[in-house]
């Protein structure tokens, strides 16, 4: 490796949150093992996977005005449950939407294995979130796991499962592990960080992830693709966490200003639910146009964000 190489990659360990980290540690049959190991601390004993196999990630539409999806990950296991794993690291609106529509996919793919009596294998939808989704959370959980109940919470169908994971709900340190589902969920926040790996995480399964996250033992063009996957993940975490400090600056300041004139005329509670609503206004603006400095497409940014195409570029004219 040249001195220009060894400048490039300063971590010993892959990301896994990345794009390029996620799917080689849990997307290539080579690693098939890490990602069963995984999926069974989520699952019930009833559908604890045995073996598995990987399936084409996009999802072709079934006519022309559809939409196309890829998947991150999309498997079925040897028992016939079918797997979509989803890895998001920005913040969307509209996420929990999406992760139901891709649920479709799998649901509509079961009718063409010839005669069907309509009756479903069991799909989950597994979300690993780099961020809070806009749902109560009284409780603070990492996990959550959601099911259609009726109107007295019980269960109504049991073969359709969506399990989000928020990671930044997950504070535990080493000493607090209590279960290999804690050990996967610290790996997934911290791995990246360590210089060696830990004592606390000896099991045979984390020897076959350690050794598969060594960037050491990457090829060239591996390494090369890692860093770039690496380079665009920090480029959207720094564009968000700099836009929301400006953003929230600039935007509480004008807000609460003009709020505030307002609340003069139609009392001081009006004025500041004004304040907050045109101080999260100018806060995506602004985190608009520093996305947009840091290359990022129009419609990357329409999707972090949530808003139409027409109204981002409406945003980044003014």
């Amino acid at each position: 490796m040249g001195k220009e190489e060894k400048k490039m990659i300063k971590d010993r360990y892959i990301n896994p949150l990345t794009d390029f980290g996620f799917k080689k540690l849990f997307g290539e049959a080579a690693n098939k093992e890490l990602l069963i190991h995984f999926l069974n601390q989520l699952l019930p004993e009833k559908h604890q996977v045995e073996d598995l196999e990987y399936l084409p990630s996009e999802r072709l539409p079934s006519s022309f005005l559809d939409r196309k999806v890829i998947f991150d990950i999309y498997c079925t296991s040897s028992r016939g449950e079918q797997f979509i794993i989803e890895l998001q690291r920005s913040k969307q609106n509209h996420f929990i939407d999406r992760s139901i529509f891709y649920s479709t996919f799998p649901i509509q793919e079961q009718s063409e294995r010839g005669d069907w009596n309509f009756k479903l294998w069991p799909i989950y939808t597994i979300c690993i979130l780099d961020f809070k989704i806009n749902q109560p959370n009284p409780h603070n959980r990492v996990i959550r796991y959601v099911q259609l109940k009726d109107q007295d919470k019980e269960l109504f169908f049991k073969d359709l499962t969506y399990i989000y994971i928020e990671l930044p709900n997950f504070t535990k340190t080493l000493d607090e592990l209590e279960d290999l589902q804690d050990k996967w969920l610290y790996l997934f926040r911290y791995l990246a960080k360590l210089e060696d790996r830990p004592a606390a995480l000896q099991e045979r399964i984390f020897t076959g992830l350690f050794h598969a996250a060594e960037i050491a033992s990457y090829s060239i063009e591996e390494r090369q693709n890692y860093e770039v996957s690496l380079k665009k993940h920090r480029d959207i975490k720094n564009a968000i966490d700099t836009a929301l400090e400006e953003g929230l600056e600039k935007g509480s300041a004008e807000g609460l200003e003009e709020g505030l004139k307002k609340g003069e005329e139609r009392g001081l509670e009006k004025g500041l639910e004004q304040a907050k609503e045109e101080g999260a206004l100018a806060a995506k603006k602004a985190m608009a146009k520093q996305m947009q400095s840091a290359n990022l497409a129009l419609e990357q940014i329409a999707q972090i964000i949530g808003c139409s195409l027409e109204q981002l570029k409406n945003w980044l004219e003014d």
